[in-house]
């Protein structure tokens, strides 16, 4: 039991990580400090609404006090002793209770003094808890963002492993398909399967065509290497005759044989 209960405990603090959002805890507890903020303000203003009462409960008794030394007075002065005496003992107890709220005035405003300033101290420590935690924010997502950048850069994240698998199976089915049509093409070629189209040639047949191609290529080759031997020849008979210099006219044309035979033929006619 208390290794399933430490499991459990592992797996859910595991869990907590995954989905723990460091900006969403610094904002909740930036939440939290504001309400402990809001609650000493508010226990200053209840220490300040006491002190104020006891404030107003001194007046009212300074004011009995008053009311009671100037009766005592007039009685005295009436002849009235025992009035006076009277105005005087209830005098005197109003002062003990003038002195007691007194006493617990000062109290009051001491515990306000504090409160006040510990609520401008927690004062501070938020707003420079906001401070930080605005910059906490910014710099964890900068860092969020550059990783996922470096992520796809390298390939590593989830959406572009997909995207590199995708790649990565359809190379490897192209691959495949490649290797199937050239061991088919083998196949057809070395006579292991048959062509229904009949135009597929065995060995024998494909060197047989290579090499009447070769034969007439080479024919081809010879032909014109003779064509161009034949035209340099008369190319040199040519240059070997000369050209008629300056000053020289050149000599007629001779007319062939059976021009000449036929001559005298034409004249006697």
């Amino acid at each position: 039991m208390k290794r399933m209960g430490m499991l459990f405990r592992a797996k859910a603090n595991k869990a907590l990580d995954r989905a723990e959002d460091p900006r969403e805890t610094l904002d909740y507890s930036y939440q939290k400090q504001l309400e402990l903020l809001q609650k000493v303000r508010r226990g200053v203003a209840d220490v300040a609404t006491s002190r104020k009462r006891l404030e107003l409960q001194l007046g009212q008794l300074q004011g009995q006090s008053s009311k009671l030394e100037d009766q005592g007075r007039k009685a005295l002065a009436l002849g009235r002793e025992d009035l006076a005496r009277e105005a005087l003992s209830r005098r005197a107890a109003l002062q003990q209770q003038v002195t007691d709220l007194e006493t617990q005035h000062q109290t009051l405003q001491g515990e306000e003094e504090k409160l006040t300033l510990a609520a401008q101290r927690l004062q501070a420590k938020v707003d420079a808890f906001r401070t930080k935690k605005e910059t906490i924010k910014a710099t964890y997502t900068a860092a969020q963002a550059q990783t996922r950048i470096g992520e796809a850069f390298s390939g590593i994240s989830e959406e572009m492993g997909d995207v590199g698998l995708a790649i990565q199976r359809a190379e490897d089915r192209t691959a495949q398909l490649q290797a199937r049509a050239g061991a088919i093409d083998e196949l057809m070629a070395s006579g292991a399967l048959d062509d229904p189209s009949g135009m597929a040639k065995d060995d024998i047949a494909a060197e047989l065509d290579r090499l009447s191609g070769g034969t007439d290529v080479e024919l081809e080759l010879q032909r014109m290497k003779a064509e161009l031997a034949g035209g340099g020849a008369g190319s040199q008979q040519a240059l070997e005759g000369g050209q008629p210099g300056q000053g020289e006219s050149a000599p007629a044309p001779q007319q062939p044989q059976d021009q000449q035979q036929s001559g005298p033929d034409f004249r006697k006619q």
